[in-house]
This record gives C-alpha cells, structure tokens and sequence, in this order.
C-alpha cells in the first residue's frame, strides 16, 4: 500500500488484495495523498490490534525526510483464508 499511496505503484496493483470501500479509497489517495510529490518514504513503526477473530486493525509511521504520517488500515480474512484491505486512511503534517 505504500508503494502504492506515495505513487512508486500503480492502484490496480492492489486489486485483488482489496474489498469493499478500500479500492475506491485507494484510488483516491494516491494521486493526492500527503506521500506523494515528497521524498521517497520510509516505514518507521507498524503496530496491530486483533478486535475479533479475522480481523485486524493496523497503522503504520511513514517517514519523509523530516515529515512524518500515519497511515491505518484493516485487514480482513476471506473465507479463502487470504487477508484483504478493507479500508485505508491516511494523515500527514499540515502544512
């Protein structure tokens, strides 16, 4: 999803790994995301809850330079057993 969000990536490179909302939102960070048009970024933390059996909540710390957003997700398991995006957020610094 970073690669995707700070433009390195296309979007349709998530299209199976996305359900619901996530893929729409994704399309609409990327060309305007606060990832975009800065330094290449760099994960800086990851951390996860577990609300309930197949799912998780997650975050992440992206660095850029001197900036740093945070971008949270959720990951939820298909009856296939894969895990897919189910949303996506991202915040960055006001300029």
């Amino acid at each position: 999803m970073l690669a995707v969000v700070s433009g390195q990536r296309p979007v349709h490179s998530l299209l199976g790994l996305t359900v619901g909302p996530a893929y729409d939102q994704l399309v609409s960070l990327a060309p305007s995301g606060p990832l975009r048009r800065r330094l290449r970024p760099v994960l800086r933390h990851c951390g996860r809850f577990h609300p309930g059996p197949g799912v998780i909540e997650a975050f992440a710390r992206i660095a850029t330079g001197e900036r740093v957003s945070a971008m949270a997700f959720r990951l939820e398991q298909g009856p296939d057993l894969r895990w897919r995006c189910a949303a996506v957020e991202i915040r960055g610094p006001r300029p």
